[in-house]
């Protein structure tokens, strides 16, 4: 997601995979200033990709790790990107997965985030 609710890249995975196992592929060859990401995000790998691309991570430290420094004001614009999720699963195709295929379903998910975003254009 770029700062104003729009997707930059999405990539398709199984039901049962983390969202963590494709977070270094979204990230890789992008230049954010900052990545943002709850909790699930917090590991040291993905942390250091970020810093080497020349972004600071904001992620809080999971429960029962030691505590990690971030920007608790950037951390708030994380509801970006939840907005966005909701939106596009105002569309029912996505949102209950009629597509059974990858490739179908996949394409109704860029339609419906290409329809997100021309709706909710922001004006400010």
């Amino acid at each position: 997601m770029n700062g104003e609710g729009q997707p930059v890249r999405l990539f398709l995975t199984g039901g049962e995979c983390h969202d963590m196992t494709e977070a270094e592929t979204l990230v890789k060859g992008l230049s954010p200033g900052h990545v943002i990401g709850d909790k699930g995000y917090d590991s040291d790998p993905l942390r250091q990709q970020i810093r080497r691309q020349g972004a600071k991570p904001v992620i809080p430290a999971r429960k029962g790790i030691r505590r990690r420094r971030y920007d608790r004001v950037k951390y708030k614009l994380r509801n970006v990107v939840e907005r966005f999720f909701n939106r596009i699963k105002h569309y029912r195709r996505v949102a209950t997965r009629y597509e059974k295929t990858d490739p179908n379903f996949l394409g109704f998910l860029c339609l419906a985030s290409l329809l997100s975003c021309i709706v909710n254009v922001n004006t400010t």
